[in-house]
């Protein structure tokens, strides 16, 4: 089973771009589904970005859509989150998330996932 930490979180101005790593421990992280979910407070958590074991599929949510970019290097164990033209609305925890099943439209559900990281503190300033 894999683990999974979360860099990248801090303070930005509104229109600008972050970018997130999610680095994997374990042999079998290529076998996985991975993706981003987002907790904002008082809010429940919510789907932002996944990408299928093969990178071959990603699916976004309509607020990132165009905005977002979820990508993965399976040879360096990291799943990464390029976020441009930042909304203070994208102010929340972002979370990294592995599903051993490793793709399909079930990439878009939090509950199938089985590993989560600890999350990282995106802030974003108007």
């Amino acid at each position: 089973q894999v683990q999974l930490v979360e860099s990248g979180g801090r303070l930005v101005q509104a229109g600008g771009s972050l970018r997130l790593s999610c680095a994997a421990s374990g042999r079998t992280f290529s076998n996985y589904g991975m993706g981003w979910f987002r907790q904002a407070p008082g809010k429940e958590r919510e789907f932002v970005a996944a990408i299928s074991w093969s990178a071959g599929r990603s699916y976004y949510a309509n607020s990132v859509k165009g905005r977002f970019t979820i990508s993965r290097d399976n040879a360096k164990n990291t799943v990464y989150l390029q976020m441009n033209s930042l909304k203070p609305e994208d102010t929340a925890v972002y979370y990294c998330a592995a599903d051993h099943l490793g793709g399909g439209v079930g990439l878009t559900t939090a509950s199938n996932y089985d590993v989560w990281g600890q999350g990282t503190q995106v802030t974003v300033s108007s």
